[in-house]
């Protein structure tokens, strides 16, 4: 990790630009990192990770001061920033490299992350079952470099536009008051 105040949290919500950019704009986050986890091959490129083939979904790693923002904080606009109740698809990206999952570093954060689904399920917030998975993080691969930032890089884009500016719009209705200041 880079700061020894910082903690972490690895996602995976679909299309990494989109949980990238959600995450970028929230206090205490330091940085967000896109990249590839939950799969079986070392070292995977973007290009094998499309194929499915590998097991890996596109994941953040969110680094996050937790006197700022909690993690439970994070799990909620996580929730609120995509479909957890689609398997392996977000939108028209389908496959199982764009699962909902969370990907655990310590038995707080999977018992954190169990009790906030079972809550949500509960309380019947969505109107499907939750099929986010909850897996121990094993190795964590950044994406290349091209696919970090790539909505700060890409605005102008449309799938930028059509996909990832509904979810920015969402964390500005929902969280006005969890965002940096711009």
């Amino acid at each position: 990790m880079k700061d020894n105040n910082l903690q972490r949290a690895t996602f995976a919500g679909g299309c990494f630009w989109c949980t990238e950019a959600v995450f970028d704009k929230i206090k205490g986050v330091d940085s967000v990192i896109s990249g590839y986890t939950g799969g079986a091959i070392k070292n995977p490129a973007y290009r094998e990770i499309c194929t499915g083939r590998t097991g890996h979904a596109e994941a953040i790693q969110i680094y996050f001061n937790p006197e700022v923002v909690s993690f439970i904080e994070l799990m909620e606009m996580f929730f609120a920033t995509h479909d957890p109740t689609t398997l392996n698809q977000q939108g028209h990206d389908k496959g199982t490299q764009y699962r909902s999952g969370i990907f655990y570093e310590s038995e707080e954060q999977k018992h954190q992350a169990e009790a906030f689904i079972s809550f949500l399920d509960s309380e019947k917030i969505f109107p499907s079952k939750i099929v986010t998975e909850i897996t121990p993080l094993g190795a964590f691969y950044n994406a290349e470099d091209d696919h970090q930032d790539y909505y700060i890089n890409n605005k102008e884009q449309s799938y930028c536009q059509f996909v990832i500016n509904p979810k920015i719009d969402k964390l500005k209705t929902y969280y006005s008051d969890k965002l940096k200041e711009s």
